[in-house]
Parts: structure tokens; sequence; C-alpha cells
């Protein structure tokens, strides 16, 4: 197969929690490009339906659902609308998240069970359920979207990089209760100038620590996302792929 053919997602649903913007829009807009239809998922209808029109200016096909991505109910109902529209999903991206900076002993149970539901539990649910249906199905590709924070730790984030180290093990152990029809992977995020970055300082929009110097541009995350996606991948599960610029 040439390398076109490799990234071709042609006849493949795609399904990208927090696809209205940021890195997920980045996939979103990445995977139609390549060949797929689309779900949107997030929490604003609005801004997932002007998503989902780029997709469809593509000539593809776009669903769009508002969903929170950390609630259990909201997850299962997303999966019926989905199997209810287009039958399966073949490619899962667990992307939703948040990160809110607060010192550790001002964290309030409220917002520690916020930030576990959205990037560990929700995933968890959407994982396990769609990994299921896809190994008893024709199999399919779940990402799981990490964070550098989950391998280096940095102080006012504890809740978010525990949660993240959580989805990193939850990518192993899916990886292998769901092999081989089933590969699951995760994309490990470095700091990206998404919409997040606006509270930066300029310094921080400019130069970052790691080996290249600088924070990623949103269009850099989609070279790692089709390769994950797609069958140029098809020997790689249970990977953590590192896309941070040499982050230490």
């Amino acid at each position: 197969m040439t390398p076109n053919e490799l990234f071709d997602l042609s006849g493949k649903l795609a399904l990208v929690t927090g696809g209205s913007r940021g890195l997920g829009l980045e996939m979103v807009r990445a995977f139609a490009a390549a060949g797929a239809d689309v779900v949107v998922a997030s929490r604003k209808l609005e801004a997932c339906e002007a998503v989902a029109e780029e997709v469809r200016a593509l000539g593809r096909r776009a669903l769009a659902v508002a969903v929170h991505a950390g609630r259990w109910d909201d997850i299962d109902r997303l999966i019926d609308v989905v199997y209810a529209e287009f039958g399966r999903i073949d490619i899962l991206v667990n992307n939703a998240g948040m990160s809110p900076a607060v010192p550790s002993h001002e964290v309030t149970e409220q917002l520690f069970d916020s930030v576990l539901n959205l990037n560990f539990k929700g995933p968890f649910r959407l994982a396990s359920v769609v990994g299921r249906r896809m190994a008893d199905g024709d199999g399919g590709v779940i990402i799981n979207v990490s964070s550098s924070g989950a391998l280096n730790p940095l102080p006012r984030v504890v809740p978010y990089s525990g949660a993240k180290a959580a989805l990193n093990a939850l990518t192993v152990s899916l990886a292998h209760e769901y092999g081989p029809k089933v590969r699951v992977n995760t994309l490990s995020a470095g700091p990206f100038l998404t919409d997040i970055a606006k509270a930066w300082t300029e310094e921080a929009r400019e130069h970052s620590d790691n080996a290249l110097g600088r924070p990623g541009r949103p269009e850099e995350v989609v070279t790692t996302a089709l390769y994950l996606a797609s069958p140029m991948s098809s020997f790689t599960t249970g990977a953590i792929v590192r896309v941070d610029g040499g982050h230490q």
C-alpha cells in the first residue's frame, strides 16, 4: 500500500469528544479530509453543529451531539445515538478534558470530582463500552488524548495529572482486554497553542521548556492523530505516543 492508502479513512466513522475546538477540532478536520465521516461531540450543540457543517462541506456525513463527556448517562446516550445513525464506530478519540490550575490545598471535592470525571471516568466508560462493541464487530481504533503532565507532573494540577496518568494506564489495559481486533493508544500532548493558551503569559506562548523551545501549533497534532487512527499504525497498540516537542 502507498502512504496515501495507509492514511486513507474512507468509509470509516470517527467519534471525537471535545471536537468543537482545539486539538479535537484539528483532528475532526483531518479525519474528514482523509475520507472519514465524523461525529462531533462536545457540550455546546451550536459549536458542534458549526464544525459538522465544515465536515459536510467536504462531502462527508457528520453528526453533532451535545454531551457532557464526564457523565455516564450522557455517554450512554451518545453511544446509542451514534449507533442508531451509523451502526458502528471505527475510530474513537477521547479528547475532552479540563486542567484548572489550583493550589492542592484549595481543591474542593466538587472540583476534584469534575476533573476526574471528565479526564478519566467518562473516557473509561466510553472506551470500555465502544471497545467491547468494536471487539464484537469488525474491530476499531481508540485514541486517548493524555498530557505530558501525566509523565512529568507539575504543581497545582494534581487531580489533572493523576487523571491523565490513569488514562495512560487505561490505554494499556484496554489494548490487552480488547485486542487484537481493537487497537488502543495514548496521544500524549504537550503544550499547544489552543484556546487555553489565551490565558498564558506572552512568554509562555512564545517559549516552552522542551527540546524545540516552543509550544505546538494545533495543526501539528494532525499527523500523529492520522497515524494512530489509520492502518499506518497497524502494529502499534498499548503505546504512549508523545507529541510534546521533547518535553522533559
